[in-house]
């Protein structure tokens, strides 16, 4: 059975995200951590973050299913765009300049690994 964790309204732009989502999408959860702890990306922490969460919902989800990190997968992870803030900055002769600050939404699917690989 699937688990979800969804962050809203994070202060990074979806492009910056998705450069780390790409990078755990349908790794394991143990490969994931270590790539995202190895990340020097400001964003990883937040996909730390709601993969922790996810991981969290999956053993509330399945009480009597007690599946380690070797055997839960990255099913889904995607990256919407949120709310963007417009704001303007003073240019030269009297003119405004207009900053966008854009946020995103985060979402991470986890599953279990229908035929686990035994090392």
């Amino acid at each position: 059975m699937q688990a979800k964790a969804v962050l809203r309204d994070t202060p990074t732009s979806p492009r910056k995200m998705r450069l780390v989502a790409g990078l755990v999408r349908g790794k394991q959860v143990d490969q994931a951590k270590a790539i995202l702890l190895n990340s020097t990306k400001a964003a990883s922490r937040n996909v730390m973050m709601t993969l922790k969460s996810a991981v969290a919902n999956y053993a509330q989800l399945n009480p009597d299913d007690r599946a380690s990190e070797q055997e839960l997968f990255i099913k889904e992870v995607f990256v919407d765009q949120g709310a963007t803030m417009k704001r303007t900055l003073p240019a030269p002769m009297g003119r405004a300049y207009r900053i966008r600050k854009r946020s995103n939404h985060l979402t991470i699917v986890i599953d279990k690994v229908k035929n686990p690989v035994t090392k």
